[in-house]
């Protein structure tokens, strides 16, 4: 029997608590959280099916707050539902407090790290796509969000995929309070406006009362019997509800009440209530992929095979070995060669289109569920989606990238698709590493490792063919490197990656003409980078010749710099790099333009030892 005088007093003790944990920590948002009080507690006392005790149980549904701001409503909640006490509560935004200013997988069941806006929703798609298409198991996820993050393009990208896929298992709850940071949003209080926009994208729209717990539950219940497309509840609230010095008032935001205790008064004081919540089904069995097993392809050595379909070929052998190998393209899958998998695995394959915020919310919501993902589109491409990058490294997600087309080399196409940022801005992750190798076969031991390591993984591929050098029985690795020739009587080094491998091994055969012995060292591993190997060779020739097709900041130049900076030695390292903005050409007019062919590491190299001689004498 539904009990609405409890979920009204359940509604309010959110909203003390949630003013409480603002509180005591000194900062928050407690008006944000208040708004929403009465439909998460609508949410937590009949709706929602969760195991607390079982926080990660694959039946269980999934509770998003894509405001995560309102985390004084989320930890609120856990509170009321047992999850926490009321000690751990008291420690809100403290050192050390699972209860972060923002939500974070560090306190179960949170699946994502939230507060960056707009990330949530396309999350949960992610996260639904998974109960769809991969578990195949009937939990529903749900989203809060708010309306200032209506703004956001991700938040449509969202819209129009979760419709595409008929995620009837998806319900959004948008917090419609009206006001944001610094001003009223766009639409204010028009949520009929919002959920004409939300029609058109083919969702079942529903505008109500957000402080009408009968109007939520109604709501709620059609969400759940809606079988061909995603709901979304546009909710009228108002923010700081129930507290008259805040409420509805702007300026509020973001900050604890001036007098907290009389709100918490005027709020019928603190109550101690607490929620049984309902637990998941759980007889349906999950999910697994059966697969015919196999290895990594190979190939001969002097064979030319682009690295981009290494890549392909070597994720589609990957997903005939592993079950749980899912693979997301931006619609470019015949370039990055994704459709390879695609074609041998199409239940374990999500086309994402043009939507690369859509690609990395999708894959980070379908790590959260236990899945392997690896995600593909053009290098340059990334940079659109770097902010959900970086906020899946605070969820401790576990992301595959593939970025194809990297530099000059991919030639007449130009500069607005040529990546050369992206080892810089992928370095720069937390807990990321960096690969980009020079030919297949070191390509297709790399994706297999990939698939096991934690974090977050870049693999940046070639368009061009490349010359196949690594044996197939040759150890690589992510860590790892490749000395591509060397002796006793080597003068220079000379360091690559990916096109510059070839170059750098070709301008060795130039010097070696005049006499000159140069090392060769294919660093493959850009981060973490093999240190025990370049600071040998700096010991051994105390001059280096960086090359790399890339800008020279954050690049290989500065991860060899960095791999010596301890090193006692004097040694000088000259950084080669596409320093002025490239145009259309064929690949060796670029890189012949940018310096980082053989004729300018060989010159490079003479130059660098003729000053030491000039030094010496």
């Amino acid at each position: 029997m539904v009990d609405n005088n409890f979920r009204r007093e359940l509604g309010q003790q959110l909203r003390v608590d949630s003013v409480r944990a603002a509180w005591h920590a000194g900062s928050g948002h407690p008006t944000s959280s208040m708004s929403a009080a009465d439909l998460m507690a609508v949410l937590l006392d009949g709706h929602l099916r969760l195991d607390y005790d079982n926080p990660h149980a694959p039946h269980n549904d999934h509770l998003i707050f894509s405001k995560g701001h309102a985390s004084p409503l989320y930890y609120s909640m856990l509170k009321a539902a047992g999850a926490i006490d009321d000690a751990e509560f008291a420690t809100y935004r403290q050192f050390g407090s699972r209860l972060e200013g923002h939500p974070t997988p560090r306190i179960p069941p949170t699946d994502v790290a939230t507060g960056s806006l707009g990330q949530g929703l396309p999350v949960g798609v992610g996260i639904a796509l998974a109960g769809k298409r991969l578990d195949r198991l009937p939990y529903r996820v749900w989203v809060l969000c708010g309306d200032s993050e209506m703004a956001e393009g991700s938040m449509w990208e969202a819209f129009e995929h979760a419709a595409h896929y008929g995620l009837d298992n998806l319900t959004a709850i948008v917090d419609v309070n009206r006001l944001g940071q610094t001003t009223e949003t766009m639409l204010g209080w028009d949520v009929e406006t919002y959920a004409a926009r939300a029609r058109a994208f083919g969702w079942h729209a529903i505008t109500l009362d957000g402080h009408d717990v009968d109007a939520i539950d109604a709501a709620y219940a059609a969400a759940e019997s809606t079988t061909d497309r995603p709901t979304v509840l546009f909710a009228k609230t108002k923010k700081g509800k129930g507290v008259k010095a805040v409420e509805d008032l702007p300026g509020k935001h973001g900050k604890p009440l001036d007098d907290p205790e009389a709100a918490i008064a005027e709020l019928g004081g603190v109550r101690d209530l607490s929620v049984s919540v309902a637990k998941p089904d759980t007889s349906p069995s999950v999910h697994e992929f059966s697969v015919d097993g196999g290895s990594l392809p190979v190939w001969e050595t002097g064979d030319h095979v682009a690295t981009r379909l290494a890549y392909g070929q070597a994720l589609a052998a990957l997903g005939s070995m592993r079950g749980d190998v899912v693979a997301l393209d931006g619609e470019v899958s015949n370039s990055t060669h994704s459709e390879e998998f695609a074609h041998a695995h199409p239940d374990r394959y999500l086309e994402m289109y043009i939507a690369e915020q859509q690609m990395i919310a999708a894959a980070v919501g379908v790590q959260a569920r236990g899945w392997v993902p690896f995600a593909s589109t053009f290098a340059a491409f990334f940079s659109r989606a770097y902010d959900f990058i970086r906020m899946a490294a605070i969820s401790s997600a576990d992301l595959r990238l593939s970025g194809s087309h990297a530099g000059v080399s991919i030639g007449a196409d130009g500069p607005s698709q040529m990546a050369l940022e992206d080892m810089a801005s992928l370095r720069a992750v937390h807990g990321s590493a960096v690969l980009h190798p020079s030919d297949a076969n070191q390509t297709a031991k790399l994706v297999g490792e990939m698939a096991s390591r934690k974090g977050i993984t870049y693999l940046r591929t070639l368009r061009g063919k490349t010359l196949v050098r690594t044996t197939p029985d040759e150890d690589v690795h992510i860590g790892g490197s490749r000395t591509v020739r060397s002796s006793s009587d080597d003068r220079v080094t000379l360091v690559g990656c990916g096109v510059t491998v070839d170059e750098a091994d070709k301008a060795a055969e130039l010097l070696a003409a005049e006499g000159i012995q140069a090392r060769v060292i294919d660093c493959y591993s850009v981060k973490p980078i093999d240190a025990s190997v370049l600071t040998t060779a700096a010991g051994d020739t105390h001059a280096l010749v960086v090359a790399e097709d890339h800008w020279p900041e954050g690049g290989l130049g500065d991860a060899v710099l960095e791999a010596l900076a301890g090193f006692e030695e004097p040694v000088v390292v000259r950084k080669l790099a596409v320093r002025d903005m490239p145009t259309s050409g064929t690949p060796e007019e670029l890189l012949r333009a940018a310096g980082i062919d053989a004729e300018g590491i060989a010159a490079a190299a003479r130059e660098m030892l003729a000053s030491r001689r000039a030094a010496v004498g």
